[in-house]
């Protein structure tokens, strides 16, 4: 069985947390660069309300489905939680736990539509370092409440 070196693993956590920084302040071609050529991403049509999923293949369809966030004045991403293991010597997959914060406004003030996921991952060694192959998101709770937004989430 082929395992993960250290450093492997932390290439990879690098690049999940890359995602995570890379939604939140709207730099996506930063985000699309994490990601193989080829690579997929599904994700629940109606998160947390259906069990229906749609994938998106290839850069410009993922492009499109992250597009989505700029509606959004204010997410944050919390990684909370990474397993990784080794498929081969070039591939790995993971599970990454995380909680998505996702500000937005209504009634005059402003909600937080908070997700609890999990990401199921698929990671392929480039010549460019470990790229997304496909990324499942599995929405396992979600929440709202009240919230003031204190920071937009555009880069400084």
């Amino acid at each position: 069985m082929t395992s993960l070196s250290p450093a492997d693993h932390l290439a990879l956590a690098d690049l999940v947390h890359r995602y995570a920084a890379g939604v939140d302040d709207r730099d996506l071609d930063a985000v699309l660069a994490l990601f193989a050529p080829d690579a997929t991403m599904t994700a629940p049509v109606d998160p947390g309300r259906s069990p229906d999923t749609v994938t998106h293949d290839g850069l410009d369809a993922i492009a499109v489905a992250l597009g989505a966030v700029r509606r959004l004045p204010v997410t944050v991403h919390a990684v909370v939680g990474t397993v990784f293991d080794a498929v081969s010597a070039d591939e790995a997959r993971g599970r990454v736990a995380c909680v998505a914060h996702h500000a937005f406004e209504r009634d005059g003030g402003a909600r937080d539509d908070t997700w609890h996921v999990v990401y199921r991952d698929h990671y392929r060694r480039t010549d460019g370092g470990w790229r997304f192959a496909r990324r499942e998101l599995e929405v396992r709770l979600r929440t709202a409440g009240d919230v003031r937004v204190v920071t937009p989430g555009a880069p400084r």
